[in-house]
């Protein structure tokens, strides 16, 4: 094991390495699935060098080992301070990164205060984008053609929050082929692949909906993508995330290969990837490889 040692008038660290990864082994090994972290997980975590955290943190946890340890992987700091879709939207715009046009509303009292009646239209035209803030794989995300669709929306929503789900965004609808790009992080490893429906004016292009994996097709493009992922992540310091990016098929046409940013996956499918035995052979050797680097 790599021996890892910190200046003690500075930092009282041993070198031992925490894992909280159930399917990662280290020096010490705690679960703490389902439940958020005792004391003696704090007193773990201070006496580690490093500390190994599952996707699937709370951010009890995780808020925990950042205040408490130098080093933490993933990093998840702009998981949990722009949480779920309205938060990526307002990321993907402090960042100044190319995304469809977005509204985001926390709630419909908002939205109606700001767009009275509810047929106005916040600077989109129909067809458009309408996503509740949380799901995943297509899951709530639908289109709008017309405003009876809208308004219909409007109700499901104002719906939802009886039961405390609130918040929805209006995006700009790109025409993409029916496809979307994924490029997904994993410390220094991206991989990029893409959902492709066979209808090409199919809306939902992702793989629970249908769409089908292909590794090989426009490859100056996945090379576009790649570079404005790595490029964002430097700024924000993600490294293990599945992003969902479109290039618009007008840009296209006029020779353009800007990717525009669509979603953050902090919990990302692995079929693309080649199933999980082969994720999670990559993530062992990027957590060993993140280790390497402290010293």
């Amino acid at each position: 094991m790599l021996m890892i040692f910190y200046d003690t008038v500075i930092m009282r660290k041993t070198n031992v390495i925490l894992s909280f990864h159930p399917l990662y082994e280290a020096d010490q090994n705690l679960l703490c699935a389902g439940r958020d972290p005792t004391q003696e997980d704090l007193s773990a975590i201070r006496s580690a060098a490093a500390v190994i955290l599952p996707q699937g943190c709370r951010e009890s946890l995780y808020t925990m080992a950042r205040e408490n340890c130098r080093h933490v992987f993933p990093n998840y700091d702009k998981r949990f301070e722009f949480p779920d879709k309205i938060g990526q939207a307002r990321l993907f715009h402090q960042t100044g990164v190319p995304h469809p046009r977005t509204r985001s509303y926390d709630a419909v009292a908002v939205f109606l205060k700001k767009n009275e009646p509810v047929e106005a239209m916040p600077d989109l035209s129909f067809p458009f984008v309408f996503k509740f803030d949380w799901g995943g794989e297509g899951d709530n995300v639908f289109l709008i053609e017309t405003r009876v669709d809208f308004k219909e929306m409007i109700k499901m929503a104002t719906s939802y929050e009886k039961t405390g789900q609130c918040g929805f965004l209006l995006q700009e609808f790109i025409p993409s082929r029916g496809r979307s790009l994924r490029v997904v992080v994993i410390n220094t490893v991206l991989i990029a692949y893409w959902r492709s429906q066979k209808n090409p004016d199919a809306f939902y292009a992702n793989i629970k909906k249908g769409a089908r994996v292909k590794t090989d097709d426009d490859p100056l493009l996945q090379k576009a993508a790649k570079s404005a992922v790595l490029s964002f992540c430097e700024k924000t310091h993600i490294n293990l995330a599945g992003f969902d990016l479109l290039f618009s098929e007008k840009s296209i046409e006029k020779g353009l290969v800007e990717p525009l940013f669509l979603e953050i996956n902090y919990f990302f499918g692995r079929k693309g990837l080649g199933g999980s035995d082969a994720y999670y052979k990559i993530l062992h050797q990027e957590i060993d490889n993140w280790i390497y680097r402290l010293s």
